[in-house]
């Protein structure tokens, strides 16, 4: 007999969507699911990060391989809320769809994992091997929650990882590195009519971004796998009066990296363009607010090799293995594992994460938790 009615797995992910946890507060999130598991039997732990902000561990069987599943519990801002249909905290089902902040973004794959290891440890179907949740916060803006986790040695003794984001029926095995950073410039502030007064904190910062494009965008480095390096200037600030020299200035960028022009490699060539101007008399620094590798795990382990087999049955239609431009928290949590380590993104959703009226199948969200069980259960025999 199923612990939960199909209307009682859409109310656990309607108490998750109305959990504000928009770039915080996801202790509130880890506790509904620590107290769900206390209630049928299971100890999860909560492992406190920052005030407000705490990760959950949990797991199921005794001895054997361990499989790893993780899911991030923060949500983006839901924006402009006039402009959704219908409230973003409140999970709203309209043409067997569920709508609400998080519902593909990805509180429907956390709450399939965490509903699929209930049901595993009730019916007693876990034979062999261990089933680890790794719970996270921040993963949209950070990826502390994450490293939290591989500092802890949580990954040490994991022999395969899975990852509950939004994929739908698509397997990913590899996806583009995500490097943010900041641009500080310091001048000095005069009237314009007396620019030799002072000194434009734009100015070199707008030669290094101009040359930064140049640099990233022109590069004929490339991967097979992932295709090229991409490099943006998201944030550009400087000055309050349209008559005075900016004595301040700063500029954040993103860059998805790639193994053949990775993290350690993209910031030194930013950093030497940094430098070129400072030799110029500019004040510029550069600050790393978060760096995170390229993910490439084999696309054909036993691990992706039954989830498309199985996925196959719920999608009536070939599951495709793919790489995405996309980053998640698998480039904290799979630091000094190998090369040929099975690692997969596969979780209920689609195309609307950050979006307004975010949505998740009805239908897929639940069909992900009886393919969980399945999946983890022969996967660990």
């Amino acid at each position: 007999m199923a612990v939960f009615s199909d209307e009682e797995k859409v109310q656990i992910l309607a108490d998750l969507v109305h959990i504000e946890s928009v770039n915080d507060h996801e202790a509130l999130v880890a506790q509904y699911l620590q107290k769900l598991f206390a209630d049928h039997g299971i100890d999860a732990q909560l492992m406190a990060v920052s005030d407000g902000r705490a990760n959950l561990l949990a797991e199921i069987g005794t001895t054997g391989p361990i499989l790893g599943i993780s899911g991030h519990m923060d949500v983006v801002t839901p924006g402009d809320v006039s402009k959704w249909t219908s409230d973003p905290f409140t999970l709203t089902e309209r043409d067997g769809k569920l709508y609400g902040r998080g519902a593909t973004d990805m509180k429907s794959g956390l709450a399939a994992m965490v509903i699929a290891m209930i049901g595993i440890e009730a019916a007693h179907t876990l034979k062999n091997g261990r089933i680890r949740l790794m719970a996270t916060i921040a993963e949209e803006v950070g990826e502390t929650g994450s490293q939290a986790f591989y500092e802890a040695g949580t990954m040490d003794d994991v022999d395969a990882l899975l990852i509950g984001e939004p994929s739908g029926y698509n397997i990913a095995y590899a996806h583009k590195g995500s490097i943010d950073i900041e641009l500080t410039s310091q001048g000095k502030t005069a009237h314009s009519s007396m620019p030799e007064a002072g000194y434009n904190a734009l100015d070199p910062l707008i030669d290094i971004l101009a040359q930064a494009n140049h640099v990233f965008r022109d590069s004929d480095r490339t991967s097979d796998l992932l295709g090229k390096l991409v490099f943006n200037s998201t944030v550009l600030q400087g000055g309050n009066q349209v008559n005075s020299i900016p004595g301040e200035a700063h500029a954040e960028l993103n860059i998805r990296s790639i193994p053949e022009f990775d993290n350690e490699t993209a910031i030194a060539a930013l950093q030497k363009l940094v430098d070129q101007q400072n030799a110029q008399g500019a004040q510029v620094n550069l600050s790393v607010f978060m760096s995170q590798d390229p993910v490439a795990a084999p696309k054909d382990t036993p691990l992706s090799d039954l989830a498309a087999k199985i996925g196959e049955s719920y999608a009536g239609e070939p599951i495709p293995k793919l790489a995405i431009p996309a980053v998640t928290d698998a480039s904290n949590l799979l630091k000094d594992k190998s090369a040929d380590f099975p690692f997969i993104m596969f979780g209920p959703g689609n195309m609307t994460p950050h979006q307004v009226d975010e949505n998740v199948d009805r239908q897929m969200y639940l069909d992900f938790i009886k393919l969980y069980e399945q999946l983890f259960v022969t996967h660990l025999k």
